[in-house]
């Protein structure tokens, strides 16, 4: 069982990254300022659905081989570069790009596409790897099962987070719809920088 006292310190520490606007916040109001509340909501569900996929990997040990495998980890980073640089490039060249506001997309690809930006960024693998162990006690039961409680707990104060920005983003978007074009293009170069600053991000 987790000490009472190292949860409680796992909680606090968590609260503070959380409370940092990071990556996948840009990500998720971007969605919702395109379109809107449900689509952001579904982006944020999507991204956390992603984070499920890491916790699983970090507790079976797998982020431990991304962060020796240099081939690995630049696979998947690089496929995760690709794929927002695909996002970005649709939002300024798709059929309905000089449309006023796009074409809403079904909130299952929504959530799919938040799911897959998550999971095709070895950096929240390697995040994995390099915060949780820290908190884990060897005399308090499975490393594994600890990881995963661990885990499961930023994953929830992170899905609070992101909801949080997913419903001012829909909210803001809906007042700026007269903008719909320059939202437009504001979400693709938000996902354009979020695919150069992974691609110039190091191992480290």
């Amino acid at each position: 069982m987790i000490p009472p006292a190292t949860f409680a310190l796992f909680v606090t520490a968590s609260l503070a990254l959380v409370l940092i606007p990071g990556p996948n916040h840009l990500y998720i109001t971007a969605r919702g300022l395109a379109q809107g509340r449900a689509a952001g909501l579904a982006s944020a569900f999507g991204v956390e659905a992603g984070t499920l996929v890491h916790i699983a990997a970090a507790a079976a040990g797998l982020s431990y081989v991304i962060s020796r495998s240099a081939t690995l980890f630049a696979v998947i980073k690089w496929a995760g570069v690709a794929y927002l640089v695909y996002l970005g490039v649709r939002a300024f060249t798709g059929k309905d790009a000089h449309a006023g506001r796009p074409e809403p997309q079904p909130l299952r690809k929504v959530f799919l596409e938040g799911m897959l930006v998550n999971v095709l960024n070895p950096k929240v693998a390697l995040f994995f790897l390099a915060f949780l162990p820290h908190f884990v006690d060897p005399g308090a039961g499975s490393p594994a099962l600890q990881m995963a409680v661990f885990g499961l707990t930023l994953l929830l104060l992170g899905l609070i987070s992101d909801l949080v920005y997913a419903v001012a983003a829909g909210a803001l978007g809906r007042r700026l719809d007269r903008a719909a074009r320059t939202l437009r293009y504001v979400s693709g170069v938000v996902y354009l920088a979020l695919g150069v600053a992974t691609a110039f991000a190091g191992r480290k």
